[in-house]
């Protein structure tokens, strides 16, 4: 039993089985084709959201199914575990970032406008920090916000953002005062509808093909005063309280990616013959395996202690840098291990484990590198 199904199986497993009857029937027959094409359907989201699997851990009187926590991660979970980490992606952003920034920080006009709407699927939501020149180093951020009666002049613009061409609405993140360093940013509800916000060309990435990444441009937005999320000045910190669930969830999609990869791994090595043997008879085989399995095992402890304690409102942003940290390279070096084990029919696209390579590789990097983590950690460990 995972992490994420202690303490409520029941409830997990009804989700589950809905989650995987909607997956095969709605998603998997058209799934390469959305790869090839890079670029998933907007209408997913719609029907995903007539399904019931939008915001699901969210309170029934915005029209969610107010189920536990533990089914928005399972969701994660079983989308990485079949291969299909862009979709994972995405939904991450949408239900597991972007709706808990409305929940905890929006006033109730704003959630009342937005999350009913981000249920159904008739809203889709994306989180704009990152820009050209300024990645991990939010405090450097030159998108601006300046108060013009009873309006924000938004301007500037932010690359990498997922589900950016087909937002509804976008969490930007902006200065509105440019001389007060990480205390000057502040957070925005954009209306991608009005007008001066655009969008570049898609952004064609090494992985996650049908993941919507795009550049987005702000020019003079006159976006309305109430479109502030919490209070002008406090952004970075409101970034800093909800790090940890997104860190989280890429916990969570390390842990279903790396134990889809094994899976059709020791499937293909029992199948494969070489020198009149299977594959999964030699030793070399049987302990790369062995090896990957405890890995993942020591992780998915990891992630359940961590669960538990996000869940009592205990885990800190140290915490979350740990588990992604520990999780995500465990992801990279699991699937590079299961590719090779493949052999040259690894390399080719007919066979899963090269998406499973190619996708995985990207979570090393956003939501905060290794490298960053580390940084994370080490400053608590030495107290500065």
């Amino acid at each position: 039993m995972s992490a994420i199904e202690e303490g409520n199986s029941e409830e997990i497993q009804m989700f589950r089985d809905m989650v995987l009857r909607f997956l095969e029937q709605e998603v998997l027959p058209h799934y390469d084709s959305w790869e090839k094409n890079h670029k998933m359907p907007r209408e997913m989201w719609n029907t995903m959201g007539s399904a019931g699997m939008l915001l699901v851990d969210f309170p029934e009187k915005y029209g969610a199914a107010d189920a536990s926590f533990d089914v928005c991660q399972m969701i994660q979970e079983e989308m990485c575990r079949l291969n299909l980490h862009a979709l994972a992606t995405g939904y991450n952003i949408h239900s597991n970032i972007v709706a808990p920034y409305l929940l905890h920080i929006g006033n109730q006009q704003q959630q009342d406008r937005w999350l009913p709407a981000m249920v159904s699927g008739e809203v889709l939501t994306a989180l704009a920090m990152t820009e050209p020149g300024a990645g991990s180093d939010l405090a450097n951020i030159r998108t601006k916000a300046i108060k013009d009666g009873d309006h924000y002049i938004l301007s500037g613009s932010k690359t990498f953002i997922t589900n950016g061409n087909d937002a509804n609405m976008i969490i930007v993140c902006a200065k509105t005062d440019i001389n007060a360093g990480s205390k000057g940013i502040s957070l925005f509800l954009v209306d991608t509808s009005i007008p001066g916000f655009s969008t570049g060309k898609p952004i064609e990435k090494m992985g996650q093909h049908c993941s919507d990444t795009a550049e987005l441009f702000f020019e003079n937005m006159r976006i309305p005063s109430d479109a502030l999320l919490g209070e002008e000045g406090k952004g970075f910190v409101y970034l800093m309280q909800e790090l940890p669930r997104e860190r989280l969830g890429c916990a969570v999609q390390a842990i279903g990616h790396a134990q889809g990869a094994l899976d059709i791994t020791c499937d293909y090595v029992k199948d494969r013959k070489a020198f009149g043997h299977s594959v999964s008879q030699f030793q070399n085989t049987r302990f790369k395996l062995a090896e990957c399995q405890t890995e993942l095992e020591m992780c998915r402890a990891l992630l359940e202690k961590h669960m538990h304690k996000y869940q009592r409102g205990e885990m800190t942003v140290t915490d979350a840098a740990m588990l992604k940290l520990a999780a995500t390279e465990m992801q990279l070096k699991m699937v590079n291990e299961c590719l090779q084990l493949f052999g040259g029919y690894g390399y080719t696209d007919e066979y899963p484990i090269s998406r499973f390579y190619r996708d995985a590789r990207i979570q090393t990097i956003y939501a905060g590198t290794s490298e960053i983590m580390k940084e994370v950690i080490a400053r608590d460990i030495l107290g500065r």
